[in-house]
């Protein structure tokens, strides 16, 4: 390859090859799973250590976490590279407006926290600082979590389903 005026290159050019992958999801506690998939199915072939893998998904859960809004997006974008893997976590608080609650997804999921845990509803509003008709909804997949009370239960359960 030249340069501009036909010169040769002073350093050699390398070539790698790139595969660059993005994707938009709603900045909602019920894009955890589709959120997760992506994460896996794109770096199931890349470069990385189980523990990088492992980073990558918390550093993705992490970006999810800060998103604030009920209408925000949260844009994940890989260059995985033949010897590494970039990431961009882009958030948004305009974009596409939030999906609906998957059936059930995070609904079990509190579900068998508080069977496992072996607390009533209103045990669990108390430790969190909501109400039992809160955690009512939760459990009845009428509604999800805010990002400070997805928080909160992160921190005290701390194997939210993205983990």
């Amino acid at each position: 390859m030249s340069e501009p005026g036909g010169t040769a290159p002073k350093e050699p050019v390398e070539v790698l090859p790139l595969v660059v992958v993005s994707k938009i999801f709603p900045a909602r506690p019920s894009s955890i799973p589709e959120i997760q998939e992506f994460v896996r199915a794109n770096l199931a072939d890349a470069p990385l250590t189980e523990a990088g893998n492992r980073e990558v998904t918390q550093t993705v859960f992490r970006a999810l976490l800060a998103a604030a809004g009920p209408v925000g997006t949260i844009q994940i974008s890989f260059r995985i590279f033949p010897e590494n893997v970039e990431i961009d976590i882009l958030h948004s608080d305009s974009g596409l407006p939030g999906k609906a609650v998957t059936e059930g997804t995070f609904a079990d999921w509190m579900t068998e926290v508080l069977r496992r845990e072996g607390l009533t509803p209103q045990d669990m509003a108390r430790q969190l600082g909501v109400s039992v008709r809160t955690v009512a909804r939760w459990v009845g997949g009428e509604t999800e979590p805010r990002m400070r009370d997805l928080r909160r239960l992160q921190e005290r359960f701390g194997d939210l389903p993205l983990t």
